[in-house]
This record gives structure tokens, C-alpha cells and sequence, in this order.
């Protein structure tokens, strides 16, 4: 398991077309990948391969999330999941 913190840059955060072009990303991948993210009442985490589940974290710009990948891939994932995020999403 390998995980790393990133912080959302695009202004809009995690709305429905990053929110997609992030889950289409981690679906290429075998390993299980998932985003955590620290709120006021605990931690939200959220199956990164389920745009539901990501919408559902409700994750805005300015926000650190954590990704964590778990699996065959995992580096690999961790590093281009990490990447598109820095990238800004498409956006």
C-alpha cells in the first residue's frame, strides 16, 4: 500500500467532468485506489474509481486530499492519480 497528499488546484474542484476524467484514471488501473479527505467531523473516504462516491466527498478547491493505492500497480497508479491532480484535471 503507498499513498501521497496532494492539494486540489483547479478553481472549481472536484465537479462532475475533473471528477469523471479522475475516476476514467484510476479505472485503468488494477489496483484499488482510494481518496481521503480530513473534515471537521472525521475522515471522508471515497472509492476513487466511483464518480458517485467522488462527488459524494464533495471536494473543493484548496482541499488536501490523500490517495491511496493498493495493489499490483500501486506505484504507478499513485503516481499518475497524483499527476493528473497537479495537472488541474483537464480544467
Amino acid at each position: 500500500m503507498v499513498s501521497g497528499k496532494v492539494i486540489i488546484k483547479n478553481p472549481t474542484g472536484l465537479h462532475l467532468r475533473p471528477a469523471g476524467l479522475f475516476c476514467k484514471t484510476a479505472m485503468q488501473f488494477e489496483s484499488k485506489i482510494t481518496v481521503k479527505k480530513v473534515t471537521r467531523t472525521g475522515e471522508l473516504t471515497a472509492n476513487a474509481k466511483s464518480v458517485l462516491s467522488v462527488l459524494g466527498a464533495c471536494i473543493k478547491s484548496g482541499d488536501e486530499i490523500t490517495i491511496v493505492c493498493e495493489g499490483e500497480d500501486e506505484e504507478r497508479a499513485l503516481e499518475e492519480m497524483i499527476g493528473i491532480v497537479e495537472a488541474g484535471l483537464g480544467e
